[in-house]
């Protein structure tokens, strides 16, 4: 590793954070059909690269972490093809638009595993990950989102072109 753990940590929970602020101010604009480029960029950039340096912390095996962490990868490589390459063209601008929400929900949903392994009192409420409150705090992100990819997934529009129609 070319950096020590805790440094590597400290720049993979930056890009994280960066992801998630970036993320919502993406989706805001969606459903306004603003295409915000420079937010998107950095959200798109900060959610591949999160994703990407998950796999660089010490493991022996494959963890629920590393599926979750390749089918945000899937879904965030849909996403900048639909912008970049395809222009949000006919089924692109859905696959767009849905695919920056179940970005950000990917981001939430280790956001939340995380803060129960690390938050002391969240730890007490679901030291396992599988306690009620657990699911529960999972359950509620995952209705949010899902009601979030819907609602943008209808309303997007984009008023503008997109880099690829410039």
């Amino acid at each position: 590793m070319i950096v020590d753990l805790a440094t590597f940590t400290t720049i993979h929970t930056a890009l994280s954070l960066i992801a998630l602020a970036s993320g919502v101010i993406v989706v805001i604009g969606l459903f306004g059909s603003n295409l915000l480029p420079m937010w998107n960029a950095l959200f798109l950039a900060t959610a591949v690269a999160t994703s990407a340096t998950g796999f660089g912390f010490p493991f022996t095996a494959f963890l629920p972490s590393h599926g979750v962490a390749v089918v945000a990868l899937v879904v965030l490589a849909l996403t900048i093809l639909a912008y970049y390459v395809f222009g949000l063209s006919g089924a692109w601008r859905w696959i767009y638009a849905v695919g920056v929400v179940l970005s950000l929900y990917f981001d939430v949903f280790v956001a939340i595993a995380q803060a129960f392994k690390k938050i002391p009192a969240l730890t007490a409420l679901a030291p396992t990950g599988s306690e009620p409150a657990f699911v529960a705090a999972q359950g509620v992100a995952l209705v949010i989102f899902a009601a979030l990819a819907v609602g943008v997934g209808i309303r997007f529009r984009p008023r503008t072109s997109t880099p690829s129609k410039r």
